[in-house]
């Protein structure tokens, strides 16, 4: 017995909210980002009244959000390898760190390999270009509708996405096509995710619905996920965790497919008496307002977490750990619409730093600055007492 039975963590991950360029930057197009900062000047200030008192603020300078006089742990997280999107941000949250970058299709797929394709999933393809999901899918539904062909496109980042009307091709055959694709696109062609994209609606009004479903490769090595259930320990994916994972170390799955789901389904879990690891990501960040460059969506969600995260701190126990991170930027300033190589913003809390607050002392926190693996390595000595041997990573709380 470790002492550790009766806690819980809970690790939120607010897609794209990247806190500045990384050193390399340079060498994916992306010197000078920042996309918290950015935003902040664009709607003239944040207003996060909790991520403020957390620490957001003593992180990196942010219009609208002072420094806290007594901040949670607070930091700034860096990738330890290659790559700038979701499966290698969360990857690297619980240790897995790729040798190389995943294939990326800067000018669309080769021929021959769209052939290959569109012979394992029994459907032509059109599109075939790098483009946003939305402009892609308004571009080509007409001929979609028309001949039934599967909308292919791609992105900076290592994804094979595919897009269907679910009237003209249902959801489940959409999914099938996908699976058969990721069967394809292995070797040297091995994406890191295939994506099926469904969609509904009619000419200038098509709109992406909560269908998406995400065929990632299985990680390259160990993750603290497994070492949590082998630990025995449950471990809770919410939104597109399991996806991202290919379910490797994931006990149970949880919808989460809107921020607005992924939290009702975080906070289902804190209601509940319970122990393990909750891992969830918040997508809409990314997804709905950072790739179409809104500002005043992205800043009207994160003022939703906010108060999502100020009312679980009202319920934290004692043995409860809450991190809150990221795993890439989508700074809207910045040229294009793709993912940004930056740092991830870290704010951590117990609950018993949070009694000792409310009891008229201070959270005493601190700055902890380090790689993303530290996340992962926290959870596990948080909830097992331990170290994990053959992992990067280092616990900033025990």
């Amino acid at each position: 017995m470790t002492g550790n039975e009766s806690r819980r963590a809970f690790v939120l991950v607010i897609d794209a909210c990247g806190v500045g360029a990384l050193p390399d930057a340079a060498a994916y197009g992306d010197e000078g980002t920042n996309t918290l900062a950015h935003l902040a000047d664009a709607v003239g200030g944040l207003e996060l009244p909790t991520l403020q008192a957390l620490g957001l603020g003593s992180i990196v300078p942010l219009r609208g959000v002072p420094p806290s006089p007594d901040p949670a742990i607070h930091g700034r997280l860096h990738p330890l390898g290659p790559g700038k999107d979701s499966i290698s941000g969360h990857w690297e949250l619980m240790g897995v760190v790729q040798e190389r970058a995943l294939p990326t299709y800067p000018g669309g797929f080769p021929p021959e390999l769209v052939a290959r394709l569109a012979r394992a999933t029994g459907h032509e393809l059109i599109c075939n270009r790098p483009d946003n999901g939305l402009a892609a899918i308004e571009d080509f539904a007409a001929e979609h509708l028309r001949t039934g062909e599967l909308i292919l496109y791609t992105s900076q980042d290592s994804v094979l996405q595919l897009a269907a009307h679910v009237d003209r091709v249902p959801a489940q055959e959409l999914y099938r096509a996908c699976a058969l694709a990721r069967e394809t696109m292995r070797g040297e062609h091995a994406v890191g995710r295939v994506i099926a994209r469904p969609f509904t609606g009619a000419q200038g009004a098509f709109v992406r619905t909560e269908g998406r479903r995400d065929f990632a490769l299985q990680p390259p090595s160990r993750s603290y996920l497994q070492e949590l259930r082998d630990a025995g320990v449950e471990v809770h994916g919410v939104g597109k965790i399991h996806d991202l994972f290919a379910g490797v170390g994931v006990s149970v799955r949880h919808e989460g497919a809107t921020n607005a789901r992924a939290l009702e389904s975080v906070e289902e879990l804190l209601a509940q008496p319970g122990q393990g690891l909750v891992f969830a990501n918040l997508i809409e960040t990314d997804q709905v307002y950072g790739h179409r460059k809104d500002a005043a969506g992205f800043a009207g969600a994160l003022r939703e977490i906010d108060a999502h995260v100020g009312a679980m701190l009202e319920r934290l126990r004692e043995d409860e750990l809450l991190i809150v991170t990221a795993d890439h930027g989508v700074d809207l300033a910045h040229p294009g619409t793709d993912h940004t190589r930056e740092y991830a913003p870290l704010l951590a809390v117990t609950g018993e730093m949070l009694a000792r607050r409310a009891a008229g002392g201070s959270l005493e926190g601190a700055r902890h600055d380090g790689p993303l693996a530290d996340v992962g390595a926290t959870a596990l000595r948080w909830l097992t007492g331990r170290d994990a041997d053959g992992l990067p990573g280092d616990a900033f709380i025990s």
